[in-house]
């Protein structure tokens, strides 16, 4: 269990080295300082066997709330208790000498960790096999890739038994099929009852594997909540920076997770139609269906674009399209004018719930009007297949016996 409370961390920021002398030596007369809030009265909590992620743009504190959580940072202000073993993977080579081979940094970084050598001996053919280096295991790490270098580490942290494990972009420098062993590998530390926090870029990782998910920015919390929601507002707060509008712009709509964009148009109505036209909200997998979306625009706009998102039940996207993608230019509308769109497709998809999010774009990519999640429904199949998409795979086959020469 790892417990954040009211937890603030400022860095002074000195204009000059003279002026840390004035801040030691009062005679000289100090001046005032401005002090960088790297955290500011920031709190959550992580229960036994529960997963949670940060998320967050850059500098917006997610690392040193990692680095205070795992007790290597002291905080300004409020408390952090931990229960149990930690295991930290934060910065590439922490902990590492990059002078002993990759065999001998095993067994120092799990004693430094409290795992006995005993424990590691029996241990250190499976991460050896994890880690996937091959000789090099036998080499000094400082000829490692980046790569190597943190396969082996994230393979030392999860192997010393921890009961929690904090991990800031453990996934980023590995190939595919390393990513693919890491997050089985998190899904079974998940069912042994291990305590994960953890730091990923990866939207998709993070809806995945997360049971909450907490939005940092500029040092606060942002929002906590389900890992679709929070990931949600955290999409739409990047689109409208890169919008130039320094945030999202929210308005509560029934039957959305969460809307923002400029206004510059007003989504009124989508809806999901069979093949006869009928508003449905379950469809047979196979069959034509139609996304219908009806939009006004609330001020003079220039090429407009719209777009939908398929996500499945995890909040993982599953197909995504747009009519700019299609080269489609609708030319100029006016205040006042509504426009009708059909996006017509077949339903191969396999069985389970899914949402359909959409919006309305400048050329740019800007958003007006952003629905995430605006129309759930569920594909119906009687068949019981595996994934998402259902490729409507046909199978050939011969039986070829041995024949025996005379």
């Amino acid at each position: 269990m790892v417990l954040v409370q009211h937890v603030s961390k400022i860095y002074p920021l000195y204009r000059h080295p003279a002026e840390r002398l004035r801040q030691i030596i009062p005679l000289i007369g100090r001046k005032p300082v401005h002090n960088f809030w790297a955290l500011r009265d920031v709190s959550f909590q992580v229960d036994r066997g529960e997963m949670l992620a940060l998320v967050g743009p850059n500098g917006s504190g997610k690392s040193t709330a990692l680095q205070i959580a795992a007790g290597i940072l002291q905080p300004s202000s409020g408390r952090v208790l931990r229960q149990g073993r930690v295991a930290a993977l934060l910065e590439l080579g922490a902990g590492f000498n990059p002078e002993f081979t990759g065999r001998d940094n095993v067994f120092l970084s799990s004693e430094i960790m409290g795992v006995s050598r005993r424990e590691i001996e029996e241990s250190f053919s499976v991460i050896e096999q994890f880690a996937g280096i091959g000789e090099f295991i036998d080499r000094p790490v400082k000829e490692y890739s980046t790569g190597m270098y943190m396969r082996l580490a994230f393979a030392t942290a999860i192997h010393v038994r921890p009961d929690v494990l904090i991990v800031d972009e453990a996934l980023a420098v590995g190939d595919a099929i390393f990513a693919n062993r890491c997050v089985k590998k998190f899904e079974e530390l998940k069912a042994r009852g291990v305590t994960v926090l953890f730091v990923s870029h990866d939207l998709s990782l993070v809806k995945r594997l997360a049971d909450r998910a907490v939005f940092l920015l500029n040092g606060r919390v942002t929002a906590e909540g389900t890992p679709s929601d929070v990931v949600n507002r955290y999409v739409g707060y990047v689109l409208d920076r890169q919008a130039g509008e320094g945030g999202a712009v929210e308005r509560e709509v029934s039957g959305a997770s969460f809307r923002h964009g400029d206004g510059s148009s007003h989504i009124r109505n989508v809806e999901l139609r069979n093949a006869r036209g009928e508003r449905v909200s379950s469809v047979n997998a196979g069959e034509a269906l139609t996304v219908h979306v009806e939009a006004e625009f609330t001020r003079d706009v220039e090429q407009p674009v719209f777009g939908l998102l398929i996500r499945n039940r995890l909040g993982i996207d599953v197909y995504g399209t747009n009519t700019r993608v299609d080269q489609i230019d609708f030319g100029r509308f006016a205040k006042g004018d509504i426009i009708e769109i059909d996006f017509v497709m077949q339903c191969n998809l396999t069985r389970q719930d899914y949402t359909i999010t959409v919006a309305a774009q400048h050329w740019d990519g800007s958003s007006q009007d952003w629905l995430d999640d605006a129309v759930q429904f569920t594909v119906v199949d009687t068949r019981d297949l595996a994934g998402v998409a259902d490729l409507r795979a046909s199978i050939s086959w011969t039986r070829n016996r041995d024949r025996e020469f005379v």
